[in-house]
């Protein structure tokens, strides 16, 4: 691998400690390009810029390793790479490691996904890392060995066509790796009514993730508070192919 090519970004923005130990450990694998948000993009999504010009700037060129960043969201900065940097398709993308929890519901909202979903769209071997840490100063120490291992696996294996690997790390000692299923769950009193100074109302984004069903095994959610880094394969086709045969049996024709 390590002729390899490997494009990594995020969404904490270029300068974030969890982006430089995901290079750290890259860079052991193969040649590495880093395009990343020159600033926080949490919550992005797939969004991508189409309002304004997106801006990108060489911050460092040296011997397998150059980084960029760029003005747009994590999926403006792997677009960015793919259509005006790179002269070839990178062999993998990794985006983190996130400075925060992508498991359950989260994965929709996710900048850091979003950029993964990107990677996979466009066939590209891609995992997203994330640890369950929201601190600029997160310890990432105990999820390195497991990140490396996840890096070394896929490198060697090729993942089934347009499935990428959400990887999840809780804080603290990990017991193992589990893979599972995203959990059911929603984020509740998402928003906090405040008054500022001027008597003018406004809302703060805030809520609590409520999980739906925290005896099941099999989820992420409780991997992640049972101690096990969670690795949920995860895909952009969005098409509920149970749903197809119920649409076609009350009058609606399916295309065979």
């Amino acid at each position: 691998m390590k002729d390899k090519l490997i494009l990594i970004t995020n969404d904490d923005g270029v300068n974030a400690k969890g982006i430089s130990e995901l290079v750290g450990i890259a860079r052991k694998y193969g040649k590495v390009l880093v395009v990343a948000p020159d600033g926080a993009r949490s919550g992005q999504s797939n969004a991508i810029t189409m309002t304004e010009p997106l801006y990108k700037t060489k911050l460092l060129e040296e011997d397998g390793l150059t980084i960029y960043k760029c003005s747009g969201t994590p999926t403006d900065c792997v677009k960015m790479a793919l259509n005006n940097i790179l002269d070839k398709k990178p062999d993998f993308i990794f985006s983190g490691i996130n400075h925060g929890s992508n498991s359950s519901v989260n994965v929709i909202y996710s900048g850091t996904m979003g950029a993964v979903l990107e990677g996979c769209s466009q066939g590209i071997t891609s995992v997203g890392f994330s640890l369950c840490d929201h601190s600029k100063d997160a310890d990432f120490s105990l999820f390195l060995p497991f990140v490396e291992s996840i890096i070394a696996k896929v490198s060697t294996q090729d993942l089934p066509q347009g499935v990428c690997l959400n990887v999840n790390a809780p804080i603290g000692e990990i017991k193992g790796v589990r893979v599972c299923m995203q959990s059911k769950g929603q984020w509740i009193e998402e928003f906090d009514k405040r008054v500022n100074p001027n008597g003018q109302i406004y809302y703060w984004m805030t809520g609590v993730f409520e999980n739906a069903e925290p005896e099941n095994t099999g989820t992420d959610e409780w991997a992640l508070n049972n101690g096990f880094v969670s690795v949920v394969p995860t895909t952009c086709d969005l098409t509920h192919y149970e749903s197809l045969a119920w649409l076609k049996k009350i009058g609606y024709e399916q295309v065979e």
